[in-house]
């Protein structure tokens, strides 16, 4: 198998700041968080049903697309990626595949399994099987490479460019469409991040989630729908993808192996099939949910086998998209390759010394984009900007 330097030429995004790479770009650029707050998301003893924090992605998107957010958000923002490579001079071969990362799915769809026989029909029943939403998209663009849904809890819109880059190597697909969608944030599912104590909803989300600084109790729960085009063809767009690696800790259902063997090998791994020494990496684009586990985790990462490199962390801003959280964080990077800055969410405490301090100049060289999932997933990637 040869590896290429695999070029992403298309972004799309759907978030908490609205449709569209630009409001996500607008947003993260401003420093201010697109959390809110919501009705049904306060789970103290005193507020329970009440209001909480949260990053919710709006209403909109085309009706013709679906009758759920999840639905509209996916097609939408797969449709802005595929607009904007063409305009970038990419044209589609003949094989182009699609790696979509979900972890639950369109949960608006879930009480068509769950009301009881005879509530709804067989037609309306396909809309919740995971295959109608890449079936409808393969059908839209005429796609005739393979396409599957991919799953590895937070690092699986990683995972999918990880996947995508394989299938580019080994000649499985001429193109590759990579969409994440995940719009989870219901009181329900929240409510159980709460209760493990990872997920902040009482206060605003730069107070609650602090990567990698004092005073960070955990991540506010977000939402996102991102879409990228690969290629190994020559094109222009916002950056390459060198290599990436993925490793499982086989430790527990949701805390890190303390010995990080696994995620440091998965970062070694990474960076040797990116043929980058760990010295030359310039920023490290972090998981940093504000928990105590990742952030150890991946300062140790940075402090021994990243010497030169800078680290931030967009889940303040962004909120932790779940199965598209490694998706909207790779979004920040194209998007600020494109305009020569890091978007780094503004420090409110004391940190590490390798953490930007909000939007920031970009300097040259390569980005380490890391992802921890619960339950001992891990993933990596290197990009670089073209030329």
């Amino acid at each position: 198998m040869t590896n290429n330097r695999s070029t992403i030429s298309g972004v799309g995004a759907v978030t908490g700041y609205g449709w569209g790479r630009e409001a996500l770009w607008n947003g993260l650029a401003s420093g201010k968080s697109a959390a809110a707050l919501h009705e049904g998301f306060g789970f103290g003893s005193d507020d329970h049903g009440g209001p909480g924090w949260i990053v919710r992605v709006p209403e909109g998107g085309d009706q013709a697309d679906g009758r759920t957010r999840f639905a509209r958000a996916m097609r939408s923002a797969a449709r802005e990626a595929i607009e904007d490579a063409s305009e970038r001079g990419w044209r589609p071969g003949s094989r182009v595949g699609l790696v979509h990362a979900c972890v639950l799915g369109d949960l608006d769809m879930y009480p068509m399994v769950t009301s009881g026989v005879g509530q709804y029909t067989g037609r309306q029943y396909l809309s919740v099987t995971p295959s109608t939403p890449v079936s409808l998209l393969m059908q839209e663009y005429g796609f005739h490479g393979p396409a599957l849904n991919v799953s590895a809890m937070c690092t699986s819109g990683s995972a999918a460019i990880v996947t995508a880059k394989s299938w580019l190597d080994s000649d499985l697909v001429d193109d590759v469409l990579v969409v994440a969608t995940d719009l989870s944030a219901k009181p329900e599912v929240v409510g159980m991040f709460v209760q493990l104590g990872v997920a902040i909803t009482d206060t605003d989300a730069l107070d609650a989630c602090r990567p990698f600084q004092e005073g960070s109790r955990g991540f506010t729960f977000g939402e996102a729908a991102i879409a990228f085009t690969m290629t190994n063809r020559t094109t222009d767009g916002y950056a390459d993808v060198l290599g990436g690696a993925m490793s499982h800790d086989a430790f527990h259902v949701t805390s890190i192996d303390p010995e990080l063997t696994n995620v440091v090998g998965c970062v070694e791994q990474a960076l040797a099939t990116s043929g980058v020494a760990g010295g030359d990496i310039r920023y490290v684009n972090a998981h940093g949910p504000g928990t105590r586990q990742c952030d150890r985790a991946e300062a140790t990462i940075v402090e021994t086998l990243l010497p030169n490199s800078e680290v931030f962390s967009v889940k303040p801003l962004a909120g932790h998209c779940q199965g598209a959280a490694g998706a909207v964080e790779l979004a920040a990077s194209l998007l600020g390759y494109e305009r020569g800055e890091i978007p780094a969410t503004p420090r409110v405490s004391d940190g590490i010394p390798q953490l930007l301090d909000g939007l920031s100049p970009l300097e040259a060289g390569p980005t380490l984009k890391t992802s921890l999932g619960m339950g001992g997933h891990n993933a990596a990637l290197v990009i670089a900007p073209q030329g």
